[in-house]
């Protein structure tokens, strides 16, 4: 109570009739009077001067009540006032929330972005704004079907936008599930749990195939005449307003494609399939701050051949020889020819055929070939060169467009009808020393045939016919000349033979035609005499072979080489090691030695010990596509630089630390090979340095602690990090 005055009051909705205030009166004041927004709910009592309600007030139908009070006299003049009194009616929650549909229906795309909304719910609250009885809270109450353990599906407490989770831009797929049911439910009191009022409504969700997904294997006909750019494909977004752009997959001077803001790509230029017969690149799409909004789709283009390329003769003029007496049939010889069009097609395909021949003596069709193969062969006519000793042929090579002339020159070359002729039918001898280096001349000799020159009719092949088994002497012709070289072929040696009868024989490449043979004019005897020179010691074997282990200690005794001399009258030492390993050993022995030398090869053989940690090897780096979705897993290998055996095996395991426990987990693949797979999803787009031990089983073991880098990274349409 109190004197009369302007007052403000602040009453709760609802509760029924009250008192509020109770208004002292002043002479010559005797009672009250309240006019305004009184709405049948709020008055005063004349006499008392009480304040009060006669009923519940309500926020939602007024929230603030505005009224004049006076005091009046006996004869009901004014003796104070008009004051204002307001009434603000304060709200309480007293109206659960409700959703402007009972039912909501939407349709998400296969593939789409975790956290990009596709749909929205929305409820409202007559409860007051500004307090928390109007703030909502939005969730997923139920989820049919749900066939994994977390949701396909997520929704934004404040917003209510609903949008795929990490897992169902993952796992939705119209082919196995095409449509989901959500209970969404909306809380107010901002989410807390005390006298708050929930409702829910029903989301019918439909799954729909992605619209973005790579176009089939582009065909482009090269060297198009169309005005460019050629609208050749098109890809599409999942989502609304995003930017276009082609990446390049290899390094080009110039990509000739282009896509615009509707995804249409276009060639911009011709193309020529002889240049670059197929291209590969990325399409992308991005928001407007740079993101990849769907995984880069790769685009594949074939570019199709037509017959713009003529044939090629492979040499400017085809020679071939032919042998006069060569039969009906025979395969002379081959035109060659190419074609850069497309291989194994029409386009490529050559035919030959024989335009002309010059001269047509002693007939006009001597030659003829094969259409398909460009194989040459006489006809029934045998060639004679006293007729005529060349020809010419214009060989026509056509594809299905073009025509090329490759020019043909025959020469027809003698019979093989004349022996070869010593000038001497013995040469005498040479004496020669036996350490003669190999290689070295120690007598020419010649003979002579009658057939054309410079043909395999009259070219001559010298060869020891008798008197050496071993091959020690070889000998070479001069083509120009006819004229043999005798050479030392293999060393000689005294003590095992001191002289060689040798009988040389001459001969030619070319077969004898029939009737003649070679005779005695084609063989000459020749001795050679081999003197004694002081030799070099021998080693009891050409090589030592011998094993030891790796780690033997220094000074051991790893072989004996024992040596001796041809003549037997000389004591022999072993003085030094030689060659590229020569610092690992060294001789004992330390002798008198005679003044020649000999080497031999010792092989040392180590026998391997477990001295080398297993090491990891990676051909391509270790990563996971973002998201991680769980049940990945990626290979990782190791090796070992000592010996391997067939039990050899190597374990792994991951450093003992919880970081490292709680995200991995590491499981043998085979004796070489791990499978690493994350714990969880929640990793974030970037480099992690895994701490992996690695431990072989020798004897004994040994082990390297190694950090394997692995890249959490968004991926292309084919799983590889972008």
């Amino acid at each position: 109570s109190g004197p009369l005055k302007d007052m403000n009051f602040s009453i709760p909705e609802g509760g029924g009739m009250r008192f509020i205030y109770q208004f002292i009166s002043e002479p010559p004041a005797v009672s009250f009077r309240a006019t305004g927004e009184k709405d049948g709910i709020i008055d005063i009592a004349p006499k008392t001067g009480i304040l009060y309600l006669n009923g519940s007030l309500d926020w939602e139908t007024k929230a603030v009540h505005r009224l004049q009070v006076e005091s009046l006299d006996e004869k009901g003049n004014i003796v104070k006032g008009p004051y204002a009194v307001t009434i603000y009616v304060e709200d309480v929650n007293d109206n659960p929330p409700e959703f402007d549909q009972l039912k909501y229906t939407g349709v998400v795309r296969q593939n789409s972005r975790p956290g990009k909304p596709f749909m929205q719910v929305h409820a409202t609250d007559r409860d007051d704004p500004a307090t928390p009885h109007a703030q909502l809270t939005y969730s997923i109450l139920h989820h049919f079907p749900n066939p994994y353990s977390e949701m396909l599906f997520q929704i934004d407490n404040v917003t209510g936008a609903i949008s795929p989770s990490k897992k169902g831009s993952f796992y939705l797929d119209p082919q196995k599930q095409d449509t989901f049911t959500l209970v969404v439910t909306v809380k107010d009191m901002a989410g807390m749990t005390t006298n708050a009022f929930t409702n829910s409504a029903d989301v019918i969700i439909t799954v729909k195939e992605s619209l973005w997904k790579a176009p089939p294997t582009i065909h482009i006909q090269e060297n198009s005449t169309q005005v460019h750019p050629v609208n050749i494909s098109q890809v599409q977004s999942n989502e609304q307003g995003v930017i276009y752009d082609l990446f390049e997959k290899e390094k080009l001077p110039r990509l000739p494609f282009s896509i615009d803001q509707n995804g249409v790509i276009y060639v911009t230029e011709p193309l020529d399939r002889e240049e670059k017969d197929t291209y590969s690149f990325f399409a992308v799409t991005k928001d407007n701050t740079g993101e990849l909004v769907d995984k880069p789709l790769n685009i594949h283009v074939i570019v199709e051949d037509i017959n713009d390329n003529p044939p090629v003769c492979q040499q400017a003029v085809t020679i071939i020889e032919v042998q006069e007496n060569e039969g009906g049939g025979s395969s002379i010889g081959t035109v060659f020819a190419t074609d850069s069009d497309k291989k194994d097609t029409l386009n490529s395909r050559l035919q030959f055929k024989i335009k002309s021949q010059v001269p047509d003596v002693p007939a006009s069709n001597l030659f003829v070939i094969q259409q398909e193969t460009g194989i040459l062969q006489l006809t029934g006519t045998s060639l004679s060169k006293h007729i005529v000793s060349n020809y010419s042929l214009e060989v026509l090579v056509t594809d299905r467009v073009f025509q090329t002339i490759c020019d043909v020159q025959i020469h027809v070359i003698d019979t093989n009808d004349q022996i070869p002729i010593f000038e001497r039918s013995d040469y005498d001898n040479v004496t020669v020393a036996e350490n003669v280096t190999v290689g070295t001349v120690i007598l020419e000799i010649q003979a002579t045939d009658g057939d054309e020159p410079a043909t395999g009719s009259s070219y001559i092949i010298y060869q020891v016919k008798e008197g050496d088994p071993n091959n020690t002497f070889i000998i070479e012709t001069d083509p120009e000349t006819n004229r043999g070289f005798i050479k030392i072929n293999k060393a000689l040696d005294f003590e095992a033979a001191p002289v060689y009868n040798l009988v040389i024989n001459a001969t030619n490449p070319e077969p004898l035609v029939s009737g003649v043979q070679y005779n005695s004019s084609s063989l000459a005897l020749f001795k050679v005499f081999v003197t004694n020179v002081d030799e070099p010691p021998v080693f009891h074997k050409t090589v030592y072979n011998t094993e030891v282990s790796e780690d033997i200690p220094v000074n051991t005794l790893v072989v004996t080489v024992e040596a001796y001399d041809p003549e037997g009258d000389s004591k022999i030492v072993l003085k030094e090691v030689q060659g590229k390993h020569a610092q690992y050993l060294a001789c004992r022995k330390r002798l008198l030695y005679k003044t020649q030398k000999s080497k031999t090869t010792v092989i040392l053989h180590l026998r391997d010990v477990n001295d080398n940690p297993p090491r990891l090897v990676t051909d391509y780096p270790t990563f996971f596509c973002y998201p991680v979705m769980g049940g990945e897993r990626a290979l990782i290998q190791a090796t070992d630089d000592d010996e391997q055996w067939f039990f050899s095996t190597l374990t792994f395991s991951l450093v003992d630390d919880m970081n490292t426990r709680n995200n991995w987990e590491i499981s043998k693949a085979n004796a070489t090979h791990a499978y690493l797979s994350p714990k969880h999803a929640n990793f974030e787009e970037k480099v992690y340095s895994v701490p992996v031990i690695i431990k072989d089983n020798g004897k004994p073991p040994l082990e390297r602690k190694v950090d394997l880098e692995v890249s959490v990274c968004k991926c292309s349409s084919e799983n590889w990090c972008f």
